[in-house]
């Protein structure tokens, strides 16, 4: 007789702490660390009552310096700990881009395989919510160029604590994006046992025959609308979640391509230097005959994040995606 999963309707951040709580139940070598982590249980409370329930030991608040933060969680990770660091906001994490570019990337090289960094860096990213300087940046790109670091991007609850838990396990460092918009924007049902989501391999998560959408986190929600608009006008579309960004899963991406011949892709990051580039790239190298029109990208533009009254002209939306599919429909 099969045993029914017992499972929660968990918003993306609750999936967040239910990944947490699951590991630091089953791994005592798992710490959380970073600001306001502990007491206050996080500026988004993803660690809200983890230090009560785990001690002070294990989740514990440190000074307001990211470059430390991530200074000591190599330095724990080299020594048997499994460190969670979290960075309030992406647009936080550039004092300690040094340690992550020239140490925790590197280590396993520099010392040929005798040490790993086995930590994961949570990071809340990207724009719609209205916050000030700094606070809305989608950098990912400055990550995916950098060996020896896998990035991680969830879209539901589901994902995010399966990736979350992969990432924990993981012998080398994550970045772990978490998007803002998303955080309590929906629930969704997550098994409340462990499991796992594996890193590097997207997902389809709506299949079409005519254009194919690629996208991740925050801008999966667009994807889907503009997916649900051209359906309604006789256009269907492949909608691939990538769900980790490096290394990423450029077989998912060839087999949609080469069946649907036409490509779009949804990133609010900056169009110049975007990991877009990178995907139409993979679609040059692997399906350049199948194409039937050039490739399109809807992204933020090459700008900072605007301030609130122009935050939403500088976000791809439903409609700009929509403008796409025209395009390479009508090429």
């Amino acid at each position: 007789m099969l045993t029914k999963i017992k499972t929660n309707k968990l918003t993306p951040i609750q999936a967040i702490t239910d990944g947490l709580r699951t590991m630091l139940k089953e791994r005592e070598e798992v710490i959380v660390l970073g600001e306001d982590v502990g007491v206050n249980g996080g500026v988004f409370r993803a660690t809200d009552g983890l230090q009560e329930e785990f001690g002070e030991s294990r989740v514990f608040d440190t000074p307001l310096s990211e470059a430390g933060i991530i200074g000591t969680s190599i330095g724990m990770a080299m020594n048997g700990m499994l460190p969670v660091a979290e960075i309030q906001f992406l647009g936080f994490i550039y004092p300690a881009y040094e340690q992550i570019m020239t140490h925790a990337t590197r280590m396993r090289y520099r010392t040929k395989g005798r040490f790993t960094v086995p930590m994961v860096i949570r990071a809340p990213y990207g724009a719609g919510v209205r916050a000030p300087e700094i606070h809305s940046d989608s950098m990912e790109a400055l990550f995916t160029h950098m060996p020896g670091i896998k990035v991680v991007c969830p879209s539901n609850p589901y994902d995010a604590k399966g990736l979350l838990i992969s990432a924990i396990e993981d012998p080398d460092p994550v970045l772990f994006l978490e998007p803002l918009k998303l955080y309590r924007a929906f629930r969704d049902e997550v098994p409340e046992e462990k499991y796992k989501v594996e890193l590097g391999k997207g997902k389809l998560i709506q299949e079409g025959e005519d254009v194919t959408i690629i996208a991740w986190g925050a801008m999966i929600p667009v994807a889907m609308q503009a997916a649900k608009q051209a359906e309604e006008k006789g256009i269907t579309c492949d909608v691939i979640d990538l769900r980790t960004l490096y290394p990423i899963d450029k077989d998912i991406i060839a087999k949609s391509m080469q069946k649907t011949g036409r490509t779009v892709i949804v990133h609010e990051a900056p169009a110049t230097g975007g990991l877009g580039n990178d995907i139409i790239s993979i679609i040059n190298d692997t399906s350049f005959l199948y194409m039937k029109s050039p490739i399109e990208r809807v992204t933020g533009a090459d700008v900072h994040v605007p301030f609130w009254a122009l935050e939403e002209h500088n976000i791809p939306t439903p409609a700009r995606v929509m403008d796409a599919i025209h395009k390479v429909i009508d090429f």
